[in-house]
């Protein structure tokens, strides 16, 4: 049982930082698809949450203390107003599992001052569609005879 905690922990604190490593590591700790997506968007959602209730306080403190003279448009903030204009905030919230970071997207809905219950609505229904499908996938391409003896 102690054992199970700690996996289960550890998998926990590495979907705070990225959330891919919920269904990969939960797989390969023999996890069911339950288990995946609660640790997946538990991990997930404990960032959102965090980062969207002190994004007010870390955008004041990033801009008057880290980077005052910071250029307004480089090639990476221009790329994310382009991703916001043209897919908005339900698009930043899809592609935020897969290609940021929920830290990362988290911050870009703060920016741009999406209310706080849409970006907890939006970012919690993309983690739990995305656990479902990574975490199914991996379970199921598992469940093919010839990967199980390969990697047993």
């Amino acid at each position: 049982m102690t054992s199970y905690i700690w996996k289960f922990l550890g998998i926990y604190l590495a979907c705070l930082f990225k959330f891919i490593s919920g269904p990969v590591l939960g797989a390969a700790a023999g996890f069911s698809l339950g288990e995946i997506v609660l640790v997946s968007v538990g991990g997930m959602m404990t960032t959102v949450i965090t980062v969207t209730y002190i994004g007010d306080w870390f955008k004041s403190y990033w801009n008057l203390r880290i980077s005052p003279n910071r250029k307004r448009f480089s090639p990476k903030s221009r790329k994310i107003v382009r991703v916001w204009r043209k897919f908005g905030p339900v698009g930043v919230a899809v592609f935020t599992p897969i290609f940021l970071t929920p830290i990362g997207g988290s911050i870009v809905m703060n920016a741009f001052n999406v209310d706080r219950r849409k970006i907890i609505l939006y970012m919690s229904i993309s983690g739990f569609f995305w656990a479902l499908l990574l975490g199914g996938s991996i379970n199921w391409i598992l469940s093919i005879p010839f990967f199980d003896t390969l990697l047993r």
